[in-house]
């Protein structure tokens, strides 16, 4: 399937991924240190037995693409789709058809994820709701023996991150984030390359975001549609009253569910960039950012932004609008830029460097949901692993933070806070909606 190996599995990151704690952070939250159990040995407990059946949480936009690539034919021997869940009643019905037609089978539809999640034939659940459930969803998921697919950005804060870690670790659950960029070839292969000193020595790294895609003047407040359980889609987040701009796929370019292209474009990018360093389980010790906001207040997000994030080693991280498109390594033998068509180098005969067997090879999937398959009948861990995807979601979540603060920003990457600075903590968490609680594994 995925063709995975598994050189990360048990090393001392995990034990680092697992202890952030929000100290500081003005809620009065505290999560525990939890050390990493069997699943780093490869537990088999939990594994199902025969097919895997899974429960799809949103099956609009994304979560219909993720509904489609889970129904593929190369896994009608793996997995099943047994269940689907949306707030939209619409779009519940139109999914339940489209499993039931694919798979010639019934096909159970929640409104309510919490039903979904107590249906004990059910072993994985992928999740692809706006941003501002991702934290709350997972973690009841796992408590509940589930294990996870959760679209990126793993989470809407560096606390719900945390969060989702610790409960994984705490109920040893399988739960990838879908960075997908890290199953493909191309990145692993720019990845290696510059792992292995083929660039020389990293100075600098440049991530380029796109711009805001919502176009048009903004449109006043109405009544939902019918179809719509508008107050359960808010779930935790902040009562507002219902616009058609903020919904379905706007939701990133407003700072209650989402953070922008820095967390939609940024997840990708970062993660690349991250996994490039070799700093998986860490982040910078500073960030600084600016920003230019949409003069119509159509979104509330940047219309162009710039972080710049500086690592113990040196190394400085750009991400902004005005970077090319992708993830680019500068180092002081060559640079490597590396998107979705591929990877180029400067000098170009770099690209054919090779990589020996006493390198740095890097964890190999081809298939980002047939590797989340394999770690579940596996137990080892996935190619973009819940402490990963928190680390990278987080790298976005520090630009976010230094940008709406307006100047530059210490930060400890072991505590998972900012030093001497109140008001950056507070924005590490932001309080639930009752009677919606935080999620605290």
């Amino acid at each position: 399937m995925s063709g995975s190996n598994q050189p990360h599995k048990n090393r001392r990151t995990f034990i680092k991924q697992t202890g952030g704690l929000l100290a500081g952070a003005g809620l009065g939250l505290a999560l525990p240190t939890i050390v990493p159990r069997s699943v780093l040995a490869g537990s088999k407990e939990g594994a199902p037995s025969d097919r895997i059946n899974v429960g799809i949480i949103g099956v609009r936009n994304q979560g219909g693409g993720n509904l489609g690539r889970v129904l593929d034919k190369k896994f009608e021997k793996i997995a099943r789709v047994i269940a689907v869940c949306d707030v939209d009643t619409d779009v519940l019905a139109m999914g339940k058809a489209r499993v039931e037609k694919a798979s010639k089978s019934s096909c159970q539809a929640y409104g309510d994820y919490r039903k979904l999640l107590d249906d004990k034939d059910i072993d994985a659940v992928v999740i692809s709701t706006p941003d501002h459930w991702h934290g709350l969803i997972t973690v009841d998921a796992c408590m509940a023996g589930k294990d996870v697919y959760c679209e990126k950005p793993l989470s809407l804060t560096i606390a719900d991150g945390q969060a989702m870690v610790n409960a994984a670790r705490k109920m040893n659950r399988i739960v990838q984030t879908g960075s997908q960029q890290r199953s493909d070839d191309g990145f692993r292969r720019a990845c290696e390359l510059v792992r292995n000193g083929k660039l020389g020595k990293i100075h600098t790294v440049r991530c380029g975001i796109s711009g805001v895609n919502l176009k048009g003047e903004p449109v006043p407040d109405s009544d939902p549609p019918q179809e719509l359980d508008f107050d359960f889609w808010l779930g935790p987040a902040p009562k507002r009253p219902y616009n058609a701009q903020h919904v379905h796929y706007n939701f990133r370019f407003f700072w209650d569910y989402s953070g922008g292209q820095m967390t939609n474009w940024g997840a990708h990018h970062l993660d690349i960039a991250q996994w490039g360093l070799g700093t998986d389980d860490t982040g910078p010790v500073s960030i600084e950012g600016q920003a230019r906001y949409n003069k119509d207040n159509l979104f509330e997000v940047p219309e162009w932004c710039e972080a710049i994030h500086h690592y113990a080693n040196g190394v400085k991280l750009i991400v902004g609008q005005s970077e090319k498109g992708g993830t680019t390594f500068e180092g002081t033998k060559g640079t490597l830029h590396v998107d979705r068509k591929g990877f180029t180098c400067n000098p170009k005969e770099l690209a054919d460097s090779p990589i020996s067997a006493g390198d740095t090879k890097l964890y190999a999937s081809t298939d980002h949901f047939g590797n989340w398959f394999d770690c579940i009948k596996s137990r080892d861990l996935p190619i973009c692993d819940v402490g990963i995807g928190h680390r990278s979601a987080s790298m976005c979540h520090l630009g976010n933070i230094a940008i709406r603060l307006g100047r530059k920003l210490n930060w400890d990457p072991i505590k998972e806070e900012f030093v001497g600075d109140q008001a950056a903590n507070e924005m590490i968490a932001r309080r639930y909606r009752a009677p919606w609680k935080n999620p605290i594994s």
